[in-house]
């Protein structure tokens, strides 16, 4: 089927035209038409048939007009039902105004990559497809009305001043619509290539009038720039209009930078591009050029080698166009007052590129001839700036991840037909900085090798990405060359600067670079490496420095080649190492915000600083920087990564403090944990308390006081956790500890089932914390504490410390924390705000592209636990698989969030009547849950058994295995709605009497025969 409303609406089914019959329906066609294979609501639909008065029933009334609508299209299948709406099942180019727009697109890009012929076909293809007025709704006609405009004004320019019969119509369009001023200046030139200028002028002075007159507003850089070439009759002189080649290939990713780079040209006089090597600069400066409306002359400086001859270069560039007639017999001293003579008079724009090895002539030339020549305008390309008055900078950095893949394969499609882009494609873009020159160097090599394999040849480099283009410089042939350019430039002292502070992988402020390169004043040595494009600067709340990946391995061979990359990768560590220890008391106050600041940045040097220590057998330095880094690392809720790190140096054979071991093996179990390895985490826990018993009490890091208590929780021994608690407590000990040893007692009377001796620690604990100001303990503290109010019943309290847990992670900048405690707060809210107000928060977070698989999973547990609970089992099951499927995308989903998942799936099983499928998702939600000693989540496995026993109709051991879940939970769980509707159940069933007994002797049974018990 393919429709037509660019005009009057027409449809072709099969090759045949249909008359559609009837406003209604014509109009319900072409507002599915406008949105091509989307689901239109009903009640869209409904607004645009009936604008004035919305039918009683517009379900109905929809319904009965797309029914006639399928017979009038003999029932062709492209006109489909959806849920609450109505789709059109056509491809977006079956539709002529989707069609247009495509075309008019890729015109506009062909017109941008310097392709007018091409953009002149695509966007003749695009205009025959008008017919007349878009048989629309006026907001509708007047998008596509403006981008047929667009699209008009595009063709122009591509078919140039000069085609047949152009003035004629442009006079038609300007009529029309007198204020769109990119017409008028296409209409200035058109008039003044016939050589009709006075014409031409009076049309700007015409415009220029009524833009003042109806918007007071002055003319557009645009036609300011035809009104000057009307005035300066370049075009009927004969004059050539530059030296700039048309390119051969397609210029990509830089679409915004050359219309701002345009709009600076236009309106500046001196505009210089600065970036590193192989960015592009060269290529952005000579698209810019070819759209000026003056002439534009290229003048190449590479091959300059003596500063004296730049304006030499300059006049033969001028003079290889055959109109300057030069004298001959012109002296050296003479060029630059010649070519202030040629200059003066015209409006030219003079491209000085590759001007960082002559840039103090190339700045002096400027500036004489910029005060000469009124008119004259200089875009100049540099690694560092020209550094003259009136000069304005243009940063020309690394391609964005996309436009640099599209370049990619742009460039391999050339050499391997059929490339295709594979994740290694991005890992090349990303590994080669983005960097242009590099990236066509790779995409080059693609003729040999396949992404992945290029991917792993990355680390050579250098000798890798050598085949650049014959007729190219020589110093853009290779990669190495690129850089080697560059680097020659640099004085002996700001070399060897540049390779010592090339041992920073990622970010660096100046006092890390004076302290590893051991230089004093250091801001000069920054800022000369900065403006020659070697450094970068990133944008932040303090200044940070680093060094393109391809540039630090440059600078890292000449730190080999001059043996001294051991000797400054040890004072890196040195200095990082000195940095974390001082901050690492500082996270346990009240000045952890703005620690966890300082410390961010350096995530990569910190861990620069251990893969060196760990390498070359520091010991010492390995592990202090293991122990004053792992709660930093825990806090950033990697575990995975702090695991690896801390298992990295425990691996490192030599002796440590026992505190400073006893830290790191203690934390390292604990992220091993947290990352999802709870059967290795727990082989280690006697080996951690063996370690920890060793140091005395009292001394040493705070944190080994934890160890003990910590470790019973892990082995779910509550009462000897509870023991080495109060021992540590009945003696003095700081207000952090004390915070951190309540807490885990918290924890320890919840798995023991005591709810109220759990909360009395854990308030215990929050104002120890609020004592110090410590926000990560308190933000856990307030979640246990507002997860035992939920259970409670207590829900608008428990709502309200969920809220502050939620802002003191906030307050950390810590971005996945806080996931759990949205999470909770939105599934209460069902309680306080009711079912649809916690199934839009609820929905609202699972949709977010920011959250993570393990966080939506657990968004979709709860979504279907809201949709069973309300009936709908369809919708429950497909929450629930959705949970299951994402916990399956990450290994850091807990077991006892997958168990839950199961229990959910178990009671959904049984409203089925499926009581077998029921048990088998129970035995695997208890083998999930039990190794990992989550008591509240076994309870919830013995809820779900005991809705099993009640279906095999024995309502008696359900009731007592409800009495086990108290036990496991700590009391009724007044937030469980499955608990409190089986509670309800039995208790009719068997009398209130014989229920509660029931519970109690549960409630009562050892934690053997309460495990019994459960088993479906």
């Amino acid at each position: 089927m393919r429709v037509g409303i660019l005009g009057p609406l027409t449809v072709v089914v099969d090759g045949r035209p249909v008359e559609v019959a009837g406003a209604r329906l014509r109009t319900l066609l072409v507002r599915l038409a406008c949105e091509p294979g989307r689901l239109v609501p009903v009640e869209r639909l409904a607004e645009a048939l009936w604008p004035d008065a919305t039918p009683t029933d517009p379900a109905n009334a929809v319904q009965s007009l797309v029914s006639r609508l399928r017979k009038t299209l003999d029932g062709h299948p492209a006109l489909e039902s959806g849920a609450g709406g109505y789709r059109l099942g056509v491809a977006p180019d079956d539709v002529d105004a989707h069609r247009f727009e495509r075309l008019a697109g890729e015109g506009r890009r062909a017109l941008r990559d310097g392709d007018p012929a091409r953009a002149a076909t695509l966007l003749t293809a695009a205009l025959d497809l008008w017919r007349g007025t878009p048989d629309v709704d006026d907001a509708l006609a007047a998008r596509w009305e403006e981008l047929r405009l667009g699209a008009v004004e595009d063709h122009v320019e591509a078919v140039g001043p000069r085609a047949p019969g152009l003035v004629a119509r442009l006079r038609e369009l300007t009529a029309a619509h007198p204020l769109r001023e990119r017409l008028t200046a296409h209409l200035v030139m058109a008039l003044h290539a016939e050589g009709r200028r006075a014409e031409a002028l009076a049309a700007f002075e015409e415009c220029r009038h009524r833009l003042a007159e109806e918007l007071g507003v002055d003319p557009s850089p645009q036609l300011r720039q035809a009104h000057l070439l009307a005035l300066t009759d370049l075009a009927t002189t004969g004059r050539p209009w530059g030296n700039l080649r048309t390119a051969l290939t397609s210029f990509v990713g830089r679409d915004e930078d050359v219309e701002r780079l345009a709009t600076q040209v236009l309106d500046g006089r001196l505009v210089t591009l600065v970036g590193p090597g192989g960015a592009g600069k060269t290529r952005l400066a000579t698209t810019v050029a070819a759209r000026d409306p003056h002439a534009a002359w290229l003048v190449e400086l590479a091959p300059v080698t003596e500063a004296a001859d730049v304006p030499a270069a300059v006049l033969r560039a001028l003079d290889a166009g055959g109109q300057l007639e030069t004298p001959p017999g012109i002296r050296r001293l003479d060029v630059t007052g010649r070519l202030a003579e040629i200059l003066a008079p015209t409006d030219v724009l003079l491209l000085l590129d590759n001007c960082e090895h002559v840039v103090e002539a190339a700045a002096k030339l400027s500036e004489d001839l910029l005060g000469r020549c009124p008119k004259l305008r200089i875009l100049a390309t540099s690694r560092e700036p020209l550094g003259i008055l009136g000069e304005r900078l243009f940063p020309v950095g690394p391609l964005a991840p996309e436009p640099a893949v599209q370049l990619l394969r742009d460039r391999a499609e050339a050499v391997r037909p059929g490339f295709r882009v594979t994740p290694a494609a991005a890992e090349i873009c990303r590994r080669l900085d983005g960097l242009p020159l590099a990236i066509e160097l790779a995409a080059a090599r693609l003729r040999s090798f396949t992404a992945e394999q290029l991917v792993d040849r990355l680390d050579d480099r250098f000798r890798l990405l050598t085949g650049g283009s014959r007729t190219a410089l020589p110093r853009h042939r290779t990669l190495h060359a690129v850089v080697a350019w560059s680097w020659d430039l640099l004085e002996p002292p700001e070399r060897d600067f540049g390779a010592a502070i090339a041992v920073f992988p990622g970010t660096f402020d100046a006092d890390a670079a004076a302290a590893v390169a051991g230089v004093r004043d250091v801001e000069p040595l920054l800022d000369l490496l900065v403006d020659r494009s070697l450094l970068q600067v990133v944008a932040g709340d303090t200044v940070r420095y680093r060094m393109l990946e391809t540039i630090r391995e440059f600078a890292l061979e000449e730190l080999v080649r001059a043996g001294r990359v051991e000797l400054v990768r040890s004072g890196h560590a040195a200095h990082f190492l000195a940095l974390v220890e001082r901050a690492e008391p500082h996270l346990r106050t009240g000045a952890q915000v703005e620690w966890l600041a300082r410390l961010r940045p350096e995530r990569a040097n910190l861990h620069a600083a251990v893969a060196h220590a760990c390498d070359t057998g520091d010991t010492v330095t390995a592990f202090r920087l293991g122990a004053a880094s792992a709660w930093f690392w825990t806090f950033e809720d990697n575990h995975a990564e702090a695991a690896g790190l801390l298992g990295r140096i425990l691996a490192v054979p030599g002796d440590v403090p026992l505190d400073v071991r006893t830290v790191v093996m203690a934390v390292y179990v604990i992220n091993s944990g947290f990352a999802g390895d709870f059967q290795f985490a727990e082989g280690m826990l006697e080996d951690v308390l063996a370690l920890a018993a060793q140091v005395p009490p009292g001394t040493g890091h705070p944190f080994v006081e934890l160890v003990e208590p910590a470790v019973m929780m892990f082995r779910d021994d509550s009462a000897s956790g509870a023991a080495a608690i109060e021992r540590r407590l009945a003696e003095p000990v700081e207000p952090w500890s004390r915070g951190m040893l309540l807490a885990i007692l918290g924890y320890l009377r919840e798995n023991d089932g005591d709810l109220d001796g759990m909360m009395r620690a854990q308030e215990a604990a929050a104002a120890a914390f609020r004592e110090v100001g410590e926000r990560w303990g308190l933000s856990m503290t307030l979640a246990s504490i507002a997860d035992a109010r939920a259970r409670r019943g207590d829900f608008t309290t428990a709502t309200a410390l969920f809220a502050e847990s939620i802002d003191l992670y906030q307050q950390l900048g810590v971005r996945t924390n806080d996931a759990y405690q949205r999470i909770r707060l939105a599934a209460l809210r069902r309680h306080t705000d009711g079912p649809e107000a916690a199934r839009a928060e609820l929905r609202r977070f699972a949709d977010d592209p920011a959250s993570l698989p393990r966080d939506v999973s657990h968004a979709m547990l709860e979504l279907g636990q809201l949709a069973r609970h309300a009936g709908d089992l369809d919708e429950a099951e497909r929450c629930y698989l959705e949970a299951w499927r994402r916990q399956a995308e990450t290994p850091l989903v807990a077991p006892q969030y997958r168990a839950i998942v199961q229990v959910g799936m178990a009671q959904l099983d049984l409203r089925r009547g499926d009581a077998e499928a029921a048990r088998g998702r129970l035995v695997q939600a208890l083998d999930l849950a039990l190794p990992v000693r989550d008591m509240p989540v076994v309870a919830q496995v013995a809820i779900g058994s005991a809705a099993l026993a009640a279906a095999a109709g024995a309502p008696v051991t359900a009731a007592e295995i409800l009495g086990v879940a108290r036990q496991f939970a700590g009391g009724d769980d007044r937030s469980n709605s499955d608990l409190l509707a089986q509670s309800a159940a039995l208790r009719d069933t068997l009398g209130a009497a014989a229920f509660t007994d029931a519970v109690r002797r549960g409630a009562a049974l050892d934690r053997a025969a309460a495990m019994s018990l459960i088993q479906p």
